[in-house]
């Protein structure tokens, strides 16, 4: 018969430690929604009981990019339009559609299956997020790179079903990977792949540049006051929470061992947060546990740190470089961070079963 007593620890190793420690970025903004902490600071001078007199918080959800995408915007007590929030929940499903690698009519596929062979003009904004791309890959040292697919299906992550590849499977898989082989003409806004079988994934973008995308259409649309997340990882906010009558959002960074305490919280004015780690999709051999992060340049699963945050002025920027953190751990983000002084990292770690942070940059 199998063992059934587990320790805290091993207990948080599984699906339910990421699900609690995703969750703890949310409940720190619903803690925020009664209970403004002393230590931020208040909009326009309000006590937080006219507040939330005045103001309440309307939430607007949405599957997209295999995560649910949640829309908090703070509006008057009696104002009920979300014509504007839901244009954005809109725009993020279009853009997964341009974006996605699993449905056959996206741009993305369209554009891997040709780019090996000629010049393949592409939507304008869709160009400027591979020059982003470009950007951040040289920033981080390769360790942000969306041609690193093949590494993923390797070690069995893409299916969800972690396995052990020969050594031989992962040179062949690293032979496929390299963004040093993409072109970008700016002046076309077209794209050159100089490796057959070459594809870009932006998986570990995507869903920071949906946010960017949404909070351009909210701006327009002269919504200011609101905050929204994609699968609770990658969090953006603009404005103030008039609710609570603070300026910016609260986010908190769980402790991993407790997931009841928290190790930090943030207050961000206009800036993005994202979490990137191994909590969840993982399996074990001979003792080793190998997570879905994959150090492109390796072809080996990263390994040192529990999570990675970072706090960056777009989501875009703070999806793209926390997996970058996880992947060059502290000493690495340090020469990242010195690229980017826009960008804070916070660096989890357990060390003799004790949760520690280490913060980087800012």
């Amino acid at each position: 018969m199998a063992d059934l007593h587990h320790s805290r620890r091993d207990f948080l190793r599984g699906k339910a430690a990421l699900s609690e420690a995703a969750g703890a970025i949310e409940s720190a903004v619903d803690a925020v929604l009664g209970d403004p902490t002393p230590a931020a600071r208040l909009a326009g001078g309000q006590s937080p009981e006219t507040a939330r007199a005045a103001w309440r918080v309307l939430t607007l959800t949405r599957r997209a990019m295999a995560c649910d995408f949640a829309l908090r915007l703070c509006v008057s007590r009696d104002q009920n339009d979300t014509a504007a929030g839901m244009a954005a929940m809109d725009l993020v499903e279009r853009l997964e559609d341009q974006l996605t690698i699993y449905r056959d009519q996206s741009e993305l596929i369209a554009l891997n299956r040709r780019a090996a062979e000629d010049w393949v003009e592409v939507e304008p904004r869709l160009f400027a997020l591979l020059e982003t791309c470009d950007r951040l890959h040289r920033d981080t040292e390769g360790a942000f790179d969306p041609t690193g697919g093949p590494l993923s299906r390797v070690w069995g992550f893409h299916r969800r079903e972690g396995r052990l590849p020969s050594p031989s499977e992962i040179d062949a898989a690293r032979g496929l990977v390299g963004w040093n082989h993409v072109r970008l003409d700016p002046v076309r806004r077209a794209v050159r792949f100089e490796l057959p079988g070459l594809e870009i994934n932006v998986n570990s973008i995507g869903k920071g540049y949906a946010l960017d995308r949404a909070g351009e259409l909210l701006a327009g649309r002269g919504v200011t006051d609101w905050m929204m997340h994609g699968g609770r990882s990658t969090l953006l906010g603009r404005g103030r929470n008039l609710v609570a009558g603070i300026n910016g959002w609260l986010a908190g960074i769980p402790n991993p061992v407790d997931p009841s305490q928290r190790l930090d919280v943030l207050t961000l004015e206009d800036q993005a947060l994202s979490t990137s780690g191994a909590g969840t999709q993982f399996f074990e051999h001979e003792g080793r546990r190998y997570g879905h992060v994959i150090d492109p340049r390796t072809g080996q699963p990263a390994e040192g740190l529990w999570s990675a945050s970072v706090v960056a002025p777009t989501a875009a920027e703070a999806d793209a470089l926390s997996t970058a953190a996880y992947v060059l751990g502290v000493e690495g983000t340090r020469r990242l961070c010195r690229r980017r002084p826009g960008a804070t990292a916070l660096m989890v770690g357990i060390d003799d079963g004790d949760a520690r942070i280490v913060r980087v940059g800012g």
